[in-house]
């Protein structure tokens, strides 16, 4: 039950995403649903209800939010991260992208397989730097930090 059933994207004001981000965007909702460890740790303040949860990502006020609720639509919890550890990442990120779209359509396969590595090398990281901001509110495997980094990252330039 710890896992998250449902995604939403608050992507309110935000322009239209290219055919390759929102392609990104698909697989990556598709993937996370399939398959996903997120659990909400006990606080001593309040009772955590143990999930399933959905949750809706947004970025507001510059802040990466994560508004979550439980099966029934219940407050399971929300908390706010500073997009700024993102940053860099975010951009290296869409930079090695835009350049393996680039590759795939004119590169040999052996350019494009070093240019991919390089790609999940900085997807991983941004993962890792996920992970570390979720210390203490959310517990995701390193799959699910991955997934939900692509979606963070689709926000975060705005398609």
């Amino acid at each position: 039950m710890t896992r998250i059933v449902h995604i939403a994207l608050d992507d309110t004001g935000l322009p239209a995403p290219s055919p390759e981000i929102e392609q990104e965007r698909k697989v990556a909702i598709f993937d996370l649903l399939e398959d996903n460890t997120f659990v909400l740790p006990q606080r001593a303040d309040r009772a955590v209800p143990p999930g399933p949860y959905r949750l809706e990502l947004s970025i507001r006020e510059r802040r990466l939010v994560f508004d979550i609720t439980d099966a029934e639509l219940g407050d399971a919890g929300a908390f706010h991260l500073s997009l700024g550890p993102f940053r860099q990442v975010v951009k290296d990120y869409f930079q090695i992208c835009e350049s393996y779209f680039d590759a795939v359509k004119t590169m040999p396969p052996s350019q494009i397989e070093t240019i991919d590595m390089a790609r999940r090398g900085i997807h991983n990281e941004g993962a890792r730097v996920l992970q570390e901001r979720l210390d203490g509110k959310a517990d995701v495997d390193i799959d699910t930090a991955r997934r939900l980094f692509t979606l963070i990252c689709v926000l975060h330039f705005g398609g």
